[in-house]
């Protein structure tokens, strides 16, 4: 292999490593579920993506073969995680909204409650006798 592509994936591979560590390390260490949704979600996969691409350059240099194995699964990847991260942020909320959980004090602070201003899109408990609450009886 050249010296350039021997750089390329040792780069690769520190990088995606380094941000693989960072991301994990997060979700171990930060206080409430919201921050550590941020952990696997950006840092984690942003590394995995640098680890497969050195995968990629490695096989290209070594053997001279592209292989779609891992720009697959990457593509897996981008589309599943924030897609998952929006799901559990959202069921969080309503939760949180619900008093069903409590949960520590984040450094980003309380989400925002209903009503007030700038307001999340998230689930509300239906008010009594109106056509959401009585939808299901």
């Amino acid at each position: 292999m050249s010296v350039i592509a021997d750089t390329a994936i040792v780069v690769l591979l520190l990088l995606g490593a380094a941000f693989a560590l960072i991301g994990s390390w997060g979700l171990v260490r930060l206080p409430s579920t919201m921050e550590r949704l941020h952990g696997p979600t950006k840092a984690t996969t942003l590394g995995l993506g640098a680890l497969l691409v050195a995968s990629v350059v490695y096989f290209q240099a070594r053997l001279g073969v592209w292989t779609a194995h891992e720009l697959l699964i990457s593509l897996f990847l981008f589309i599943t995680a924030p897609i998952s991260a929006n799901m559990i942020a959202k069921v969080h909320l309503h939760r949180a909204r619900s008093g069903a959980i409590s949960e520590p004090d984040s450094i980003a602070g309380p989400p925002p409650r209903p009503g007030g201003e700038g307001d999340w899109a998230t689930f509300e408990a239906p008010q009594r006798d109106t056509p959401a609450s009585t939808a299901n009886s």
